[in-house]
């Protein structure tokens, strides 16, 4: 199945973003007529503006059949399509983080929104197992998506195949890792590949036999484990934190 020639991104801050970053083309926004002296709206209308950015403002139900959601928060950009990156371009950077077997484009979104924060600005996402970054990916990362690098052409297995043969340390976070995250940055090599599993499934077995690092987060409360996006982000945290 061909995939869509255009994306309608929603909400007020990836709308922004998406502009800002400036990575791909916005064809026209839309924008609610009942929000139009809201503080926020009437910003973000200036600024299509001043983008020469053509707007039309609709009502909520235009807004809602556009972008399929409730949480649209009366802003939506018709836009081209999440411009990804080949895989192959973006080996030699220092820290890439690869997401196996995430399933969930809320965790997707949230985690991208962490790495983003943290400085880990080159992703690596599973062929298979992994959402596309759909406009409910952007939304939730707030629009971090913008001004990361992403690719996804490549299995998780051979995305770490071809980073230890480039060098690459390998450093995944695990609950059964063996390695405390509280000791791990200084074991981090110039060159680091992280990876992250997802809740249902966690890294695949193959990437957890070869990793030279399996981190695990400690725990003292009774339940089961950690969401995944909270956990990548104290992983994420605690490999960028200075000691």
């Amino acid at each position: 199945m061909a995939k869509p020639s255009r994306e309608y991104i929603y909400g007020i801050n990836p709308a922004f973003e998406v502009v800002r970053a400036g990575k791909r083309q916005v064809y026209e926004a839309y924008l609610n007529q009942a929000a139009a002296r809201q503080p926020r709206i009437c910003k973000l209308s200036q600024y299509l503006e001043k983008m020469d950015i053509p707007i039309q403002w609709v009502d909520k139900r235009r807004l809602m059949d556009l972008s399929g959601s409730r949480d649209h928060q009366g802003v939506i950009l018709k836009t081209k399509p999440y411009p990804y990156q080949l895989s192959d371009t973006l080996w030699g950077r220092p820290r890439l983080l690869l997401l196996d077997n995430m399933e969930d484009p809320h965790n997707v979104g949230a985690i991208l929104r962490s790495a983003e924060i943290f400085g880990f600005n080159t992703i690596l996402l599973s062929r298979k197992g992994v959402p596309d970054i759909y406009p409910s990916v952007v939304k939730v990362s707030a629009g971090a998506t913008e001004f990361l690098d992403i690719a996804k052409d490549a299995s998780a297995n051979s995305y770490v195949r071809t980073a230890q043969d480039e060098g690459y340390q390998v450093v995944v976070l695990d609950a059964n890792g063996t390695v405390d995250i509280r000791t791990v940055r200084p074991q981090l090599s110039d060159k680091v590949l992280i990876v992250i599993g997802g809740e249902d499934r966690s890294v695949g077995q193959f990437i957890l036999n070869t990793a030279d690092l399996v981190v695990s987060i400690g725990q003292r409360g009774r339940i089961n484990s950690l969401n995944a996006s909270v956990a990548a982000g104290i992983f994420l945290f605690a490999l960028h934190a200075e000691p």
